[in-house]
């Protein structure tokens, strides 16, 4: 006997989709068939409705430990769960950065029982190298090395330094995340203009500094033989870069829902809302990136949930710059991916791809994540296309307390969430207590 049977769903994988029952056993997924006769604890008639593996958000800064005014592990976590992200995987940038063996395990103490989805925890590449071995004893599901705009600590800002970071990371089973820029043109631009306008801010991390962190990137790996993956990318030089080099190397990319959306000129009526890195580009841009996303070019759509409170963002500065960069985004990825879906850009079937199976299978969780299939974690999720929802600033639960997205309509509904079997959001709201674990690199 199951302990839930969902019957009657559209299942939705990477590869496509197909009617079927599916049950549940031990928070896996136990049977995958059409109609057959089955005896469950708790049926679900899930007839109308696609069923799809919860998504895995492979790039978000929950705060916390040190900014937790800012978010923290319940509050994110909740997000996520109600957005159907069942597993976020946590940027190393908090406070302290998570850059040695001891900020690791206290960070997966602080989880501990706080966290309502599943949450894979990423390191930080300092200039101490020497480090690398023990945190690789951790786990974590991803190392993460920055280019440009980071304190000196933790900068690898040439080309020979990011080839010595990645050969100490060569061979490792691990991925490296790299956020591609150049800090040569962030200070040459800061130098040039001191205006401090979003003129200057587009002008100190322009399409060249992407598109040359992307090559550096693609090109330091194809001779350390590491496995990389570029952090969102949103420029039409980029992605042609990435397009001409990407083969070279072990590597995968990603961008956000907010790069296919909005361009520089939403700065005038979203501003400080808006404002993160990189920044926002030119229509031309968004339709280059739109168009390399519809072609597959895109392996990843993550969010790079990055919280502010609102009073750190309605606060003046001298410089646009100076504004805090990042916005929420974990409770709006499955309905802003949906848009897309109802625009004809993607298919279901992408979306799951980037949003589950590339993340799961890139990150070291792929024998237990992302995807409905017999084995793997029963992270399932239940949409009624015959609904239709409104994102609403209101109803956000990250303290960030807004969204860019305030006003939209998707034409579908998430009415259930199930994390390993057990359901944890029913029509909008959390159901039971924090069951979320940690979940670390597969061996």
């Amino acid at each position: 006997m199951f302990e839930t049977l969902i019957r009657g769903a559209t299942v939705v994988n990477a590869e496509g989709v197909g009617r079927s029952d599916v049950g549940i056993a031990a928070g896996k997924v136990a049977l995958i068939a059409p109609g057959e006769a089955a005896e469950a604890k708790t049926i679900i008639d899930a007839s109308g409705c696609f069923l799809l593996p919860g998504l895995v958000d492979a790039h978000a800064h929950l705060r916390d430990p040190g900014l937790t005014h800012k978010e923290d592990f319940s509050s994110g976590t909740h997000a996520a769960a109600l957005g159907g992200v069942t597993t976020v995987l946590d940027m190393p940038t908090d406070e302290p950065w998570t850059a040695t063996p001891e900020h690791l395990t206290d960070k997966m103490a602080i989880a501990e029982g706080r966290i309502h989805v599943d949450v894979g925890l990423q390191a930080v590449v300092s200039r101490d190298l020497s480090l690398v071995p023990r945190l690789l004893d951790l786990r974590p599901v991803s190392f993460e090395l920055f280019t440009a705009d980071v304190p000196e600590g933790f900068l690898f800002a040439t080309l020979d330094d990011i080839a010595e970071a990645l050969k100490a990371l060569a061979g490792a089973d691990t991925l490296i995340g790299v956020s591609p820029g150049d800090q040569s043109i962030l200070a040459g631009s800061a130098m040039r203009d001191h205006s401090g306008t979003i003129a200057a801010f587009l002008g100190s991390r322009s399409p060249l500094a992407e598109a040359n962190g992307i090559a550096r990137a693609l090109v330091a790996a194809a001779s350390a033989e590491a496995k990389i993956h570029v952090r969102q990318i949103n420029s039409e030089l980029g992605v042609e870069t990435w397009s001409r080099l990407r083969c070279i190397a072990d590597a995968s990319v990603e961008t956000t829902p907010q790069n296919l959306f909005f361009t520089a000129q939403d700065y005038e009526t979203q501003g400080a809302g808006l404002k993160a890195s990189p920044p926002l580009r030119s229509p031309h841009d968004v339709d280059a990136l739109r168009a390399a996303l519809s072609a597959g070019l895109i392996d990843i759509v993550a969010t790079d949930h990055a919280p502010h409170t609102p009073a750190e963002k309605a606060a003046t500065y001298a410089a646009f710059a100076d504004i805090p960069g990042g916005m929420p985004g974990l409770q709006t990825l499955l309905p802003t991916m949906l848009r897309l879906v109802d625009e004809e850009l993607i298919a279901l079937p992408d979306l799951v791809r980037m949003c589950s199976t590339n993340p799961a299978e890139r990150f070291g969780l792929g024998r237990r994540k992302g995807r409905i299939a017999a084995g793997y974690d029963a992270d399932l999720l239940i949409l009624d296309p015959r609904q239709s929802c409104t994102i609403a600033s209101a109803d956000q639960v990250s303290r960030a307390g807004y969204t860019p997205f305030d006003g939209w309509t998707v034409k579908a509904r998430l009415t259930n969430v199930f994390l390993r079997g057990r359901e944890i959001v029913r029509e909008g709201r959390l159901v039971g207590p924090a069951q979320g674990k940690i979940v670390t690199r597969e061996s």
